[in-house]
């Protein structure tokens, strides 16, 4: 019988953090038996449909808001640590050591404390392994309860998660690992860096996209791809998070310049986040209002009709001043799946996906010129964006295909044979 995989992520169900979502389904539809776990809700009114397809109930580490809550949950974390300091005297010993003597951060202490709940919580479930969705602190709290348990555990590692983590810390998590799942070349080179003795945990993990949702509009069988376009504006779009890092407003700017052209656009932005107020002001301040759009939070089958009813699918990455960047973005992925040309920026994993000249156009990161310049040639060129379009989609279906990408990772969790080759993917 397969052991029980305890699967802990930071917040589960995120409306954006569709890749942990299709992971989890992906795993379960493997015959990987999972239990859900997570730091905290995160209480948001949007959750994708596809969260009830889900077995597994998820368990939270931290309470919802309530002095009752609080107190029951302090209480079953200070049960724990007796218990565990009863059980595993010489254990727990060594970890409030290591503690003091490398890790005093209020977080790690955090992290100490959640870590004793859940070693209890995953004995009670029958957990025979422990998996952590991110980097930073679902990868702290697994680490702790394997440095308590010996529970072997793993972890996934993506953009902001490794960028932004002590790489002091980072490297020792990869040495306790079972194994390390890596969403992009570029990050993996980066993480082998730090960890450089252990590197043989770390494996490539691209993300997976459904390339049965996210397909092509039917084609219009009375015109052919140069026709009919001419004629409307270019429908770009752009999707995901409101944030620095997404570039939106390198995007605006040459959403501008495109203008200034003579060349006719339209733009819609589909996501949420701190940057929006910011951004709307942008929007006016270049006369871009009733061009660009914003949908705010949208599910899975409302992005699948955006991507449908869009010409150009934009992604302006760039890398923020402390490190932190986008790894391969899902969305470009969906895009690419749903036959789109992409033009984005080449930033950390994104080249990996978007081929320059065949299943895209790449850009320096925060040059809105050339951004504006791929635009205007896919403006000009309905045959040229056909021709990427195709080809992003043959790209995806070849290497970034989810079902694909499931079952080159399950055997890491059912204890299978390795598989042949050090690369595989992560949905």
């Amino acid at each position: 019988m397969t052991p029980t995989v305890g699967y802990l992520t930071k917040r589960f169900p995120r409306l954006s953090e569709t890749f942990i979502l299709d992971e989890i389904l992906g795993l379960e539809a493997a015959g990987v038996p999972l239990r859900l776990y997570g730091i905290m809700d995160p209480g948001e009114q949007i959750v994708q449909p596809d969260v009830a397809r889900v077995r597994s109930a998820v368990t939270y580490l931290r309470p919802a808001h309530g002095w009752r809550q609080r107190a029951a949950s302090a209480a079953a974390i200070a049960a724990a640590h007796v218990r565990l300091l009863m059980h595993r005297p010489g254990p727990y010993a060594s970890v409030v050591l290591y503690i003091v003597r490398r890790r005093r951060r209020r977080a790690a202490v955090l992290h100490f404390l959640e870590a004793g709940r859940f070693a209890l919580l995953l004995e009670r479930d029958g957990a025979a392994h422990v998996h952590a969705a991110f980097a930073h602190g679902p990868a702290s709290i697994a680490h702790f309860v394997h440095l308590l348990t010996g529970l072997p555990f793993s972890f996934s590692a993506h953009a902001k998660d490794i960028y932004l983590s002590p790489p002091d810390l980072l490297a020792e998590k990869v040495a306790a690992a079972e194994f390390v799942l890596v969403c992009s070349e570029s990050a993996a080179r980066t993480l082998r860096g730090i960890a450089r003795p252990t590197a043989v945990a770390i494996r490539l993990a691209y993300h997976g996209v459904d390339t049965e949702r996210f397909q092509p509009a039917p084609a219009d069988p009375l015109s052919g791809p140069a026709e009919g376009h001419a004629a409307r504006p270019l429908r770009v779009l752009a999707v995901g998070r409101l944030v620095e890092k997404k570039g939106y407003p390198v995007l605006l700017d040459a959403l501008a310049r495109v203008r200034e052209g003579g060349r006719s656009l339209t733009c819609t932005i589909i996501g949420e986040g701190p940057r929006r107020a910011t951004l709307e002001a942008q929007v006016e301040q270049l006369g871009l209002t009733g061009v660009v759009s914003f949908r705010g939070a949208c599910t899975q089958p409302e992005i699948v009709d955006a991507y449908r009813a869009a010409d150009v699918f934009v992604q302006a990455s760039v890398v923020l001043p402390d490190g932190d960047r986008d790894g391969v973005p899902n969305s470009v992925l969906e895009a690419m799946a749903s036959g789109l040309p992409v033009v984005a920026s080449a930033v950390a994993g994104i080249p990996e996906a978007v081929v320059d000249g065949a299943a895209g156009l790449l850009v320096p990161a925060g040059d809105a010129s050339a951004l504006a310049a791929a635009l205007r040639r896919l403006c000009d060129d309905p045959l040229l964006r056909s021709h990427l379009g195709d080809g992003a989609r043959r790209h995806v279906l070849a290497h970034f295909d989810r079902r694909t990408a499931i079952h080159a990772i399950a055997p890491l969790f059912t204890n299978a044979p390795p598989i042949a080759r050090e690369v595989s993917a992560c949905a």
